[in-house]
């Protein structure tokens, strides 16, 4: 009894994903709670992140985590992988156009392939060791 209560909060499961409810009513997960870095005080969904990396023709996919910083709480840091020769400054650049400040990534990192889990899920806390 006492852990599902700890799980429930008026009547509702307590998932941890992030919703926002859309004009004709319906519920959009757009992330997870544990995956929310918070920069100065402002919530960055890796997600949103994600999407304007991999819209960039070059990336082909992007992980976005939180490392610890000391001037802002956390940084945002993107993983990516890409197709032939990146220009990083030209990234930056395209993400600052289409995200606020503080949600472009501070950290990039291009690897050759990310860890994924045996369904393709990437895996975002080995990312976090790296």
């Amino acid at each position: 009894m006492k852990e599902t209560a700890e799980v429930m909060k008026n009547g509702f499961f307590k998932t941890g994903d992030i919703a926002k409810k859309r004009q004709n009513g319906c519920i959009k997960i757009v992330d997870r709670l544990k995956d929310l870095i918070i920069v100065s005080g402002f919530n960055v969904y890796p997600n949103e992140v994600e999407e304007v990396l991999a819209s960039h023709p070059q990336v082909l996919e992007a992980a976005v985590v939180g490392e610890a910083d000391e001037r802002t709480g956390e940084k945002v840091c993107a993983f990516i992988t890409v197709e032939g020769q990146l220009d990083e400054d030209e990234l930056i650049a395209y993400c600052k156009e289409q995200l606020t400040g503080y949600k472009v990534p501070k950290k990039l990192v291009v690897l050759s392939e990310l860890p994924k889990s045996t369904v393709g899920k990437i895996l975002r806390r080995e990312l976090r060791q790296k």
